[in-house]
């Protein structure tokens, strides 16, 4: 399955829950959602191979 269709549902999941927190936990509740959803996207890219952590973090082996 192309997995490309899967980010509007993906993203959609991930905007009701940001809305949910917002309207019934306050900001710092969106906050922490926000941020959580934040990690969990790097976190994926990275597994999948479409983030470099090392360029992120900005480490390099110097020779």
């Amino acid at each position: 399955m192309d997995e490309t269709r899967w980010w509007p549902m993906i993203g959609l999941a991930f905007g009701t829950a940001v809305g949910f927190a917002g309207a019934f936990g306050g900001f710092s509740a969106f906050l922490i959602v926000a941020v959580l959803g934040l990690l969990g996207l790097l976190v994926g890219r990275a597994l999948t191979g479409d983030l470099d952590v090392g360029a992120l973090l900005g480490s390099r082996r110097r020779s």
